[in-house]
């Protein structure tokens, strides 16, 4: 799984400090359940993927959906366990531990990109 970060493209600044990127069907289908709980600056980016489902999970997360050019599309709040979301038109998720957005100010349609950590 590679890992990288999340920028914002229109504040130019650091969202994001650790984030996996889960690509493969194995990754998404595996998600969050295979790592320990998320903390605050750590998230997972799902390609592909316009739904989540939390069945599993121990907690509650934060979720930022984006379209193809990375722009914030739906934005959901503490979805807690055994739940779905979704949303129409979004590529990819980035899930984040509860309580993220609120100090993060992401906004709709804000552009985010990520980049890959060089090893």
């Amino acid at each position: 799984m590679k890992t990288g970060a999340i920028f914002s493209a229109d504040r130019g600044i650091c969202l994001v400090p650790a984030v996996r990127r889960a690509q493969t069907a194995w990754e998404r289908t595996r998600g969050l359940l295979a790592y320990p709980t998320l903390s605050l600056g750590e998230g997972m980016l799902i390609s592909a993927c316009s739904t989540v489902h939390t069945f599993g999970m121990r907690y509650a997360l934060d979720l930022v959906y984006l379209d193809s050019a990375g722009q914030v599309k739906k934005m959901v709040h503490g979805l807690k366990p055994a739940r779905f979301s979704g949303a129409w038109g979004a590529s990819s998720t980035l899930e984040l531990v509860a309580g993220s957005l609120h100090s993060l100010h992401i906004t709709l349609n804000e552009k985010l990109v990520w980049k890959e950590t060089v090893q």
